[in-house]
Parts: C-alpha cells; sequence; structure tokens
C-alpha cells in the first residue's frame, strides 16, 4: 500500500512539473508572437524600416480588411508597399497601447498618425487613427492578418459623403427634367 501511495504521489508531481513546463512553453511561444508584431509596427509604422517586412510577413499572407480585401492572400511585399506608401506621404508615429496572445494569435490595439507633407498625404488626414490588428503567427511569420479601423475619424469617409452628394443629385435631377418637360408641354397646350 505505501509503495502504491508513494507511486502515486511520484507519478502526480512528475505530471505537474510536465504541465508546468508546457504551460511555460506556450507563454514563452505567446510572448515571443507579441514579440514579433511589436517588431513589426516598429519597423513599418513607426519608424521608416520597411524593407525588414521579410522578418516578419510569411512570403503570402492571408489579409481581412475592410472594403474590398477581405480574404485575399497577399505576397508579403504588399505590407511593405502599404507603409511606404504613408511613408512616401508623410510621416508616420505611432503607439502600442496593448497586446494580447493567445495561442497563435496576438491582438494588438495602437494608434497610427499621419504628418502629412504631400496633397496626397493631407488628403488621408490620419492625425489619431486607433488600430487594432489580430495577427495569426505561424513558424515566426504572420501569415494571416485581420485589420479594424477607425477610420470614421480619417478623410477615407470623405469618398463616401462624395457618393452620397452625387446620388441625391442624381436623385434630385431625374424628377427636376421631368418638371421642366411637364411644363414645356403645359405651355404648348396654352398657346394652341
Amino acid at each position: 500500500m505505501k509503495h502504491t501511495l508513494l507511486f502515486f504521489v511520484l507519478l502526480t508531481s512528475q505530471l505537474d512539473v510536465y504541465s508546468q513546463q508546457d504551460s511555460l512553453h506556450l507563454k514563452s511561444q505567446q510572448e515571443t508572437n507579441k514579440e514579433i508584431a511589436r517588431n513589426f509596427y516598429q519597423d513599418l509604422w513607426f519608424t521608416n524600416n520597411t524593407e525588414k517586412y521579410k522578418d516578419y510577413v510569411a512570403s503570402e499572407y492571408v489579409v481581412h480588411d475592410i472594403f474590398e480585401r477581405k480574404g485575399l492572400t497577399e505576397p508579403a511585399i504588399e505590407q511593405k508597399n502599404i507603409a511606404d506608401m504613408f511613408w512616401e506621404n508623410g510621416e508616420l508615429q505611432g503607439k502600442i497601447d496593448y497586446q494580447i496572445a493567445e495561442g497563435d494569435f496576438v491582438a494588438t490595439r495602437w494608434h497610427a498618425s499621419l504628418k502629412p507633407n504631400t496633397f496626397f498625404g493631407k488628403i488621408l488626414g490620419m492625425e489619431k487613427l486607433a488600430i487594432i490588428n489580430v495577427f495569426r503567427i505561424k513558424d515566426g511569420k504572420i501569415v494571416e492578418i485581420w485589420n479594424h479601423r477607425h477610420d470614421i475619424e480619417t478623410n477615407q469617409t470623405l469618398k463616401f459623403v462624395f457618393k452620397g452628394l452625387l446620388i441625391g443629385l442624381l436623385v434630385a435631377l431625374i424628377p427636376t427634367i421631368i418638371a421642366f418637360r411637364l411644363r414645356k408641354k403645359l405651355r404648348l397646350i396654352r398657346n394652341q
């Protein structure tokens, strides 16, 4: 009986050691993934080191963005191209608010701002844009990106204003044309 109890105690303590080691490995992997994400922002968005995109992004990744870029597979160079477009039109600044990691996912809430030095940079109009990105990281590289921005605070929403204005003008133009035609017919009838 004593030997059975001793065996059970040893087995339980050994399983507990393995469980703690697995937990530490998972934590260290999550911390590593958070560091990959932090360095990605630092190099591409907070400093103009966009050539380092290969250090962070897999050769192809899947992007889930707003508007047309939903579930698309893109080459890694696209992340460099996007960051370069902003750097060419102004000076980017950013700050990470916080990060959360679970498994192979890292969620980062951060702020970006653009001090424009071109006309296009002024059109972009990013003073302090709140962004939440979720990265799925596999083998030390970002393989999937979910991008959620608070675009309402930027000039990007102006395209919707102009689109709505044009649609409204078109809708108002149709009854105006009909009214002018009816007015012309009414004059012809009165003159007869």
